[in-house]
Order: structure tokens, then sequence, then C-alpha cells
């Protein structure tokens, strides 16, 4: 099978050509840098994504808090992770960069704001 894979890791944004076989890379055409190539493979044998999302809070100036990973999860796992975040509900004080789940889903990843709210 042949997929069409547009390249993000630098600014050329190579339209890379992947021939795929058993859910993995055989050969990848017109990638202009070795970049190109890793992405592919990530891209197709195990693609990842820094998921942002918010959280609801409690007694806070911002009714919900803006959050992301703080390193991309297995795309297969955002649901599940979606999942995790709807049941958390922030009471105290947030600044950026705070730690809202720690590990999350046990993937080694936290769970970090990216705004502050007081009460």
């Amino acid at each position: 099978m042949k997929r069409r894979i547009t390249c993000i890791e630098c600014p050329k944004g190579c339209s890379l050509s992947v021939d795929i076989e058993n859910c993995r890379v055989v050969k990848i055409d017109r990638n202009e840098c070795p970049k190109g190539e890793k992405y592919a493979i990530s891209e197709v044998e195990n693609p990842v994504r820094v998921l942002t999302a918010t959280v609801l809070t409690r007694g806070l100036s911002l009714n919900m808090i803006p959050v992301k990973t703080d390193s991309p999860i297995p795309k297969g796992r955002i649901s599940d992770a979606m999942k995790e975040i709807r049941k958390t509900e922030i009471a105290g004080d947030v600044n950026i960069g705070d730690i809202i789940i720690e590990d999350l889903l046990g993937l080694g990843v936290n769970l970090i704001a990216t705004r502050g709210a007081k009460r």
C-alpha cells in the first residue's frame, strides 16, 4: 500500500511517498533530508501526538484551565487520556507549568497547566 505523508520535521514540508506492508514502512521516496525518513517511520509505525485539552476548575478565576502533555503520547491512547482528564477538577491555585496529572496513564508523561489561575 502506498501512502502520502507531509513531513513536519522541518520547514520544507516534503510530500513523502511511503510504501507500507504489514503496518511497516518498506520504502520512502521524496524526502529531501534524513528527518523525513525518521518522521515517516514514526508516523506509520508508532504515531504520537502532544495532547492539548482543558481541565475544569472549582472556585478559581477561570472556569477551565488549558493543559497539555509535556511529551507526545501514542495516538491510540488519546481517547483514554481524555477520559482521565475529564475526571479531573482543580480547586487550588495553579501556575503555568504546574503538573495537573503526574504520569498520565502510566505513560511517563505529565499533564501540565499552560495558564495560571488564582482563587
